[in-house]
């Protein structure tokens, strides 16, 4: 019989719990792209700030919950690992979703000036965690100062998002490959209360998910000798991120493309709002004292890959390498390198 305490699971039970929450979490993120979409034409906001406020909050619920659950266990290093290799993979997945769309790439077709404020917002949040373990070690009630200003510069981020889609100061050029949002007809979707009954349970389901990762994530840490920066990077992060992956592609092939691209920049904007929560439930200090080297490298590895992606979204190149933009194909390689760097230095 299978014990109910993490602590007396074996390799093998951790493992299967991993996957199976790993299983749990992509069918359940399949679910929201369709209840999500509706929900944009429903409330009238748009796939690129549903894809930023709904579905990017909805999709990160289970890496939240894990980012927080370690933290409050003691564990600042797989919570800020989570978050951050999170972040690092779902940009990844919006170049994997580029390659599902073959009529141009995405940063040409879902040209969007939301989607462009999503990822200045998301740019100056990470800098806000890479500056925090520079300043001082100072903490109110075991917060520290930058926990607030992430709160608050998130908030005014969505504002401003929302501004730029009620009164656009200024629009990209539309051409033949330009894919607008355009609402679909409310009437031949479910009425707005089952819509958010299924968005709550999906997203409970999620939720659930996400706690049940974070003890198998240690115990597969202890067993494989892997430091818990890796297991975070490697196993965490891109579990917890299989919806974005998967609401990526679907939302793609629904023809929904800036919620694909608004699903994955919001979703990565609210992440960075894991490390303000996990520095509230971590009760030894500031948690941005605690990051070490190897997570630092992925914020400023995540940092880069978002620059890249707003040359891409200001270029909008229409054809690209391997039929994908250049910039996404330079996001993939970076990704793939800076794996490869953190496992020759021995995770």
């Amino acid at each position: 019989m299978i014990s109910l305490s993490p602590d007396n699971w074996s390799v093998g039970v951790a493992v299967g719990v991993f996957c199976a929450c790993a299983l749990v979490i992509g069918v359940l993120g399949t679910r929201l792209t369709r209840v999500v979409d509706q929900l944009a034409d429903r409330l009238g906001i748009g796939e690129a700030l549903a894809g930023a406020v709904i579905l990017g909050a909805a999709t990160s619920l289970s890496g939240s919950v894990l980012s927080v659950t370690a933290a409050w266990r003691g564990h600042p290093e797989l919570a800020i690992s989570n978050a951050m290799g999170g972040i690092a993979v779902q940009t990844l997945f919006l170049a994997l979703a580029d390659l599902v769309y073959r009529r141009a790439n995405l940063e040409h077709a879902a040209a969007s000036v939301p989607n462009m404020l999503q990822n200045a917002l998301l740019i100056a949040l990470l800098s806000l965690i890479l500056f925090a373990p520079l300043s001082p070690n100072v903490t109110i009630w075991g917060v520290h100062p930058i926990t607030p200003i992430l709160f608050g510069m998130y908030i005014y981020g969505i504002w401003l998002v929302r501004n730029a889609r009620l009164e656009p100061m200024w629009r990209p050029s539309f051409t033949q490959e330009t894919r607008q949002d355009v609402p679909d007809d409310v009437n031949q979707m479910p009425p707005l209360p089952r819509l958010g009954i299924e968005f709550a349970v999906l997203t409970s389901g999620l939720a659930i998910a996400g706690f049940l990762l974070e003890p198998t994530a240690n115990k597969i840490a202890s067993a494989s000798g892997l430091s818990l920066t890796a297991v975070g990077v490697l196993f965490t992060a891109v579990s917890t991120s299989i919806p974005e992956l998967v609401t990526s592609i679907a939302a793609v092939r629904r023809g929904a493309l800036t919620l694909a691209i608004g699903g994955i920049i919001g979703g990565n904007a609210f992440d960075t709002l894991f490390m303000a929560a996990s520095d509230v439930a971590y009760r030894d200090g500031s948690i941005y004292h605690a990051m070490r080297d190897s997570s630092q490298f992925w914020v400023a590895l995540t940092l880069l890959m978002c620059g890249i992606l707003m040359m891409g979204l200001i270029r909008r190149q229409e054809q690209g390498i391997a039929r994908i933009g250049s910039e996404s194909f330079a996001i993939i390689v970076l990704y793939v390198v800076g794996v490869c760097l953190m496992l020759l230095a021995g995770g």
